[in-house]
């Protein structure tokens, strides 16, 4: 028997006569609880089995006792049935305007603690007393490929960005300002280095730098001095554990490096290039229409100056 004629046998009614039949214990009391003649759900058993080519009762009990292909077929037809209650109610859900799906690319000098506080806020929010039925999907980003995942479609909102590239397609507004600081470990050459960090100081020593996400996009480097050195890292949090080992120097978010800086794993230095400040934005695409509900509140959420204070300040805190 084909693949086809397998599905077809395995309707949801198949799997609730099953359930009917394994709780009530005997095919006479199934079929009173689904107003059938005996005869009938024993024809529509022996369907069932002929379809699957498997014997799901064994016919030497007079109770309806289940083989060990039953037993299967009962337990995964049980799950397959609460899978269809489920998206039955999920998509009630989206009907009412909720995204099935939101994706949010996020800047990887973001605040992680704040990240997921908002994710746990999203997750207990609740509508007509029910979760919203949308799925996050999180996918970490740096310098240009942030913007890269919102303009190609792959993200739905984009945190941490940098100014807007030229066009409307895109809704962009302020973040706030994120402090950058040019750190060393306390065992560099560079730490022993006196007053203000020159570019002929700093050329001949290896620099840490996070690489850009960006395939498509021109990626972006920042910091890095001609014929200088780089070890290429994908992460902030591999970055700052190169700055700490003394693997080379370079530039961190201050919140980031604070506690690091307090214990003694590291040292802030002034260099020619003055106080760092990358300005951060979040944006979103502009379809002509309001936003769906998931990322109206996201929206709502980055509105409020403390939630875009704790994205670009608090670091600490998370077991990352």
């Amino acid at each position: 028997m084909s693949q086809h004629d397998k599905r077809r046998a395995l309707t949801p009614e198949a799997l609730a006569m099953m359930d009917s039949i394994a709780r009530s214990g005997s095919f006479a009391a199934a079929a009173r609880e689904m107003g059938k003649v005996p005869s009938a759900l024993t024809y529509s058993v022996r369907q069932l089995e002929d379809a699957l080519d498997v014997l799901l009762f064994d016919r030497s009990s007079r109770q309806a006792v289940l083989t060990s292909a039953g037993q299967e077929l009962l337990t995964e037809g049980r799950r397959l049935l609460l899978e269809i209650d489920a998206v039955a109610n999920r998509v009630k859900r989206v009907a009412t305007g909720w995204e099935s799906e939101l994706t949010i690319a996020v800047d990887d000098a973001l605040a992680r603690r704040a990240l997921f506080d908002l994710m746990e806020s999203f997750y207990q929010y609740t509508e007509d007393g029910h979760p919203p039925p949308t799925r996050l999907k999180l996918r970490t980003e740096v310098m240009a490929g942030t913007w890269e995942a919102l303009m190609s479609g792959q993200a739905d909102l984009a945190i941490g960005t940098s100014a807007q590239p030229p066009g409307s397609s895109v809704i962009c507004e302020v973040l706030g300002p994120m402090e950058m600081v040019f750190c060393v470990a306390p065992h560099h050459p560079l730490a022993k280095v006196e007053g203000t960090l020159t570019s002929a100081d700093l050329a001949p020593h290896r620099i840490v730098a996070v690489a850009d996400t960006a395939r498509s996009l021109a990626p972006m480097t920042l910091g890095v001095m001609p014929g200088q050195e780089v070890l290429t890292v994908p992460s902030m949090a591999t970055k700052l554990e190169a700055l700490v080992r003394g693997l080379g120097c370079g530039f961190l978010p201050t919140s980031m490096v604070r506690r690091h800086v307090e214990a003694g794993r590291l040292l802030v230095k002034q260099t020619f290039q003055g106080k760092r400040v990358s300005p951060m934005n979040y944006a979103w695409r502009n379809t002509g229409h309001p936003p769906a509900k998931a990322l109206a509140w996201w929206l709502k959420q980055l509105h409020n100056e403390t939630t875009r204070r704790a994205l670009l300040e608090q670091h600490e805190g998370l077991l990352l």
